[in-house]
């Protein structure tokens, strides 16, 4: 037995490379070509061409530019009539290698024009039943008269040239800006403030009984459009969906309001002492040293007094950012405030709330500490928050992001009790819109384009935060339990993913493009990102990798390519499959066990041994083989239930005595059992199988097979365990790590689901 038949290795080797005991056609045929669809091609024909400006490892190039715009804006807000009258002056630094002919601007204010198409975008119909209050909008109250009233545009107080259409509007420079010049141009405006809370919107204000109103305002100036190697100007309409894509600058800003309000927003509050009482100020001062809790900056007795006068005296706040991409502010005679430091190691954070009483209890039990979560779990991600502050401010029904600042929701009842729904609602929309500070505030991806690099990223490191802030404040959910994410568990994605397909688009799909925004912009790319966290890649290979993409664009403007490829270039990780089948496609996961067969080994030849090795024009007589005999199927006689292969097949037996030491025969298996366990696929995304057997004796077994099973057969491959225990159980997916849409035919024997999947509904966070 020392010599082997090598012709029969070289046999058993050909009919294993075209699939276990798969049958050869009868003849060759002429068969038709066809073009590469393996699904773990490489995304070359997607993907743009690396070049000077962003390289194929997804990193900025040596040639990589980005255009400024800075600021110097002052405002009036007049709490009498609800409107903003402003004078801004923008100084546009052009670093491109291009000559511009004219310069772009945003009129973001525009859709809320009372004939602006946006409020025509979509069909309509009458269903059977409706709520009064959508009659009454939709068909008989008069739309809101909003949208900026341009003034003039000068440049040096001359008039300048421009045109207005729609959302954008075009700047005619006297001659073209070469690169590496400057342009300085001025804009006088004003508009009506919507009223958010009856009219939707990311800005406006909440009228509340007394008359009292608080204002979250933001797209209440021109804003300047980027310019970039990839777009050129990026002056695709504002129409309601996809948001914003914004240049970086430095910005001063002076906002006059009556003198008995509180504000805050994005930067640097350079009058502090003029605008804060003494003791506003003395209790600031407490709260630059106070680490472990929230400071009391103004108290809720003081605002319940303040609320009830109306100051005809006003006051100017004056505030001054480096580096941001936008300003949005808060304004109120109605806010309680409260504030705790942050340490990091260039600087200390002030995380803030402002909030009316309607607000308390909850906000000043919870929301400075999201705040506080929020800055650390996202640092630890990404890098260290680089600005001087985070601002939570409560806002009825809102949930919208600006750089420093964003309005939460999350309003206990009238009598101050509140439900858990509301409680964690709250938590984890002010963990959502502070960590939006990171994506897309200084990780700046075009959100007019691709909502998903700023809205699923962020969902997804916003339930890091949210585990995170379970374990640091267990007080604050229920006892023995982990915070109860809305998204981001491959569980809660299965409902969209298997829905209808008419009413599913893939992941890079601009925003105004697609049927279920929250699904898709939110809840599947964060779903995507924690399974290649945990199930994929492995936390320490994607935590490098991702922080490395955070850190390669922090105050730059990344596409997806870039992050495609910085995520596979820093890990050493092939995921072009995995990018493919989530993210341009509506492919879903669907794996199943198709079929469990027991086999044995034996000496004798068996007739569907002898038909293969017919097949090649080899003899029984003159090879020195072991057979294959399935359990219950023909020649299974021949074979020895309950035996050791060895004793089944005395030949193997020999080889293993002839060709191994006594020492190597010690480490070799004996297995009584050989089972065949094919998996099939469904579903068209690839993924790991995953896999848990149990045996006879009690004990289980968890293996992964790694997704490349299915490079060369898509729909199903066997996979065989030997074993000396007797399998009785096959669970696929046992943990539902992986969005199986379809968990019916995950067990064998067949198996009720373990959990039932909850269905995805829409959020009214941004």
């Amino acid at each position: 037995m020392k010599q082997i038949k090598y012709t029969l290795f070289s046999l058993m080797f050909l009919a294993a490379s075209v699939g276990f005991a798969q049958e050869a056609p009868a003849k060759e045929e002429r068969q038709a070509g066809h073009t590469n669809t393996n699904k773990f091609r490489q995304l070359y024909n997607e993907f743009a061409t690396p070049n000077q400006f962003r390289t194929a490892s997804g990193a900025p190039g040596p040639a990589y530019y980005q255009n400024e715009a800075d600021y110097e804006i002052k405002i009036e807000l007049n709490d009498d009539n609800q409107t903003i009258s402003g004078y801004e002056t923008i100084t546009y630094k052009n670093n491109s290698p291009d000559k511009l002919e004219y310069l772009w601007v945003q009129l973001d204010q525009n859709i809320r024009k009372k004939d602006s198409p946006a409020l025509e975008k979509d069909g309509s119909g009458l269903a059977p039943v409706n709520q009064p209050g959508s009659i009454v909008n939709s068909y008989m109250k008069e739309p809101f008269d909003g949208g900026f009233n341009i003034l003039e545009v000068t440049q040096d107080g001359k008039p300048l040239k421009h045109m207005i259409n729609f959302t954008m509007m075009r700047i005619d420079m006297p001659q073209p800006l070469a690169p590496g010049e400057e342009f300085e141009f001025s804009v006088k405006w004003n508009f009506n403030i919507v009223e958010h809370t009856v009219d939707r919107a990311r800005s406006g204000y909440e009228s509340f009984p007394d008359g009292n109103k608080n204002y979250v305002i933001a797209q209440f100036f021109p804003r300047m459009c980027v310019y970039n190697d990839v777009e050129g100007w990026q002056n695709y309409q504002f129409w309601g969906n996809g948001e914003f894509a914004l240049p970086f600058g430095d910005y001063d800003v002076e906002i006059t309001v009556p003198a008995d309000h509180l504000l805050d927003g994005t930067g640097d509050l350079v009058n502090r002492k003029e605008v804060y009482s003494k003791e506003m100020m003395s209790r600031w001062e407490q709260a630059q040293k106070s680490y472990d809790k929230p400071v009391i900056i103004r108290s809720q007795a003081e605002a319940v007094e303040i609320e009830k006068g109306r100051s005809k005296a006003k006051k100017t706040w004056k505030l001054h950012a480096d580096n941001v991409r936008d300003f949005a502010f808060t304004s109120s005679r109605k806010y309680i405030m409260d504030a705790q430091a942050v340490k990091f190691p260039k600087g200390d954070v002030m995380a803030i709330s402002i909030y009316p009483k309607e607000g308390n209890p909850l906000w000043e039990e919870y929301s400075t500490k999201a705040v506080v979560q929020t800055l650390k779990s996202y640092s630890r991600m990404t890098f260290d928050y680089p600005y001087p502050k985070a601002i939570s401010v409560h806002g009825q029904n809102q949930g919208m992001e600006y750089p420093m600042i964003c309005w939460n929701y999350g309003r206990p009842d009238e009598d101050g009790s509140y439900s858990d729904r509301t409680k964690y609602g709250m938590i984890s929309v002010i963990i959502h819109e502070v960590g939006h500070n990171f994506f897309p505030m200084i990780v700046n991806s075009d959100e007019r384009q691709w909502g998903w690099m700023d809205e699923g990223i962020n969902t997804f490191v916003q339930y890091v935060a949210e585990q995170d802030f379970g374990e640091n404040f267990p007080e604050a959910i229920a006892p023995n339990s982990k915070y109860p994410s809305r998204r981001g568990e491959p569980s809660k994605i299965t409902g969209y993913m298997g829905g209808d397909q008419n009413f599913i688009s893939p992941i890079m799909s601009n925003p105004e493009n697609v049927y279920q925004l929250g699904n898709n912009a939110y809840g599947k790319p964060a779903t995507a990102l924690n399974i290649l966290r945990e199930t994929v890649m492995g936390r320490e290979l994607f935590d490098y990798s991702f922080k490395t993409y955070a850190q390669r664009w922090m105050f730059k403007h990344p596409t997806p390519e870039d992050f495609f490829r910085t995520m596979e270039d820093a890990s050493a990780v092939d995921l072009d499959w995995y990018w493919r089948g989530w993210f341009y496609t509506t492919e879903n996961v669907d794996m199943g066990v198709e079929s469990v067969k027991s086999y044995y080994l034996t000496n004798k030849p068996t007739a569907a041994g002898k038909e293969m090795l017919a097949r090649y024009g080899a003899d029984p007589a003159n090879v020195d083989a072991v057979y294959v005999v399935e359990e219950g199927g023909e020649d299974y006689d021949a074979a020895m239930k309950g035996k050791a292969v060895t004793e089944n097949a005395p030949n193997l037996n020999e080889f293993m005595m002839d060709n191994f030491t006594p020492a190597e025969r010690a480490k070799l298996k004996a297995p009584k059992h050989f089972y065949a366990v094919t998996f099939n696929k469904p579903g068209g995304i690839p993924m790991p199988i995953i896999v848990e057997y149990s045996y006879a004796d009690g004990s289980k077994e968890k293996v992964t097979y790694p997704v490349q099973v299915w490079r060369k057969n898509d729909a199903a491959v066997t996979k065989v365990l030997a074993t000396d225990k007797e399998l009785v159980g096959v669970m696929l997916d046992p943990n539902l790590e992986t969005a199986d849409v379809d968990v019916t035919n995950n067990s064998w024997p067949k198996q009720e689901p373990v959990s039932e999947f909850d269905s995805f509904k829409e959020g009214s966070e941004d």
